[in-house]
């Protein structure tokens, strides 16, 4: 079997891996995916997409194959895993990494790739994925910048907005950095959110106020809503940034540097996850703050 012409692979058919399939196939490309659950994939046949069963499969037909899943761990399996797509033949000549993932390894499994004619591409998105799905989130870019310029249809296809971080492991880094700043945001939000309705102000009432004062920002203005109407509907999980987070503090303490307030988020989102919020989007934080709030 060859790789097929204008077919582009996607491993891992989650929130942000069915925004990439759907970018991808409004700019005219076929795609063809693979998820280990079963409505993942149907999801993707319906969306007009073509499910596989398995990496190896999708590595096969597509010479470029977008990964994103949950972790690092992961994404090794799926590259380098008894079914991954360097189990394919052919092979993909290159992959894209979608996850935000530990810098150190991505760098090792770029380097071990490379040995055997493969590419990684590090392309973590910031943003939703309903952000994603519309094109408005921002690409962190690491790797060779031949291998990136040889895809930049692709990726101009996902978004517009993209940024060259470094050499591999540098995009995982540049997203850590950015995904601090917007989680404390986040989190800022929600526990003023708490705040104003112990001084008797209406989560929405607060988000006005917010969104006409300097205090308003990005958070605010895409989140806002969601966190006010208490809608838990994920674009983006708790579980999933509290593993950033935890990235964060753990290269944080390579580099002898206190996060306080990363540390105090972090407990924060434990507490969430070990309460069952952590399916439920990042906004849902303000449930915690509220039960915290409730103890005092």
């Amino acid at each position: 079997m060859s790789h097929s012409a204008g077919t582009v692979g996607v491993v891992g058919l989650g929130l942000v891996g069915s925004a990439v399939a759907a970018r991808l196939r409004e700019a005219g490309f076929a795609v063809a995916g693979y998820d280990p659950r079963a409505a993942a994939a149907e999801a993707l046949l319906q969306a007009g997409g073509t499910p596989l069963a398995s990496a190896a499969a999708v590595g096969t037909v597509a010479c470029v194959v977008f990964v994103a899943v949950f972790d690092t761990e992961q994404v090794e399996r799926v590259i380098e895993g008894a079914q991954g797509l360097m189990q394919a033949q052919p092979r993909p000549g290159t992959i894209v990494n979608l996850a935000t993932a530990d810098p150190e390894r991505i760098a090792a499994l770029a380097a071990r790739l490379q040995a055997q004619d493969v590419a990684l591409i590090e392309a973590p998105l910031s943003g939703s994925s309903a952000q994603i799905a519309a094109g408005e989130s921002s690409m962190l870019l690491g790797g060779a910048p031949q291998a990136i310029a040889a895809c930049e249809e692709l990726l101009a296809a996902v978004t517009a907005t993209r940024l060259y971080a470094g050499i591999a492991g540098m995009g995982a880094r540049a997203k850590l950095a950015t995904n601090l700043v917007l989680g404390l945001n986040r989190a800022a939000l929600a526990e003023g959110m708490v705040f104003a309705e112990r001084l008797g102000i209406a989560p929405d009432k607060f988000l006005e106020l917010v969104l006409h004062s300097p205090a308003r920002s990005f958070a605010a203005e895409t989140r806002g809503a969601q966190m006010a109407a208490g809608d838990g509907t994920p674009v983006s999980r708790i579980a999933q940034h509290l593993k950033d987070v935890e990235l964060m503090l753990t290269y944080a303490k390579k580099a002898k540097q206190a996060l306080p307030l990363s540390a105090a988020h972090a407990a924060l989102m434990r507490a969430a996850v070990a309460a069952g919020d952590g399916e439920l989007d990042n906004t849902a934080i303000v449930r915690q703050i509220r039960r915290e709030t409730s103890n005092t």
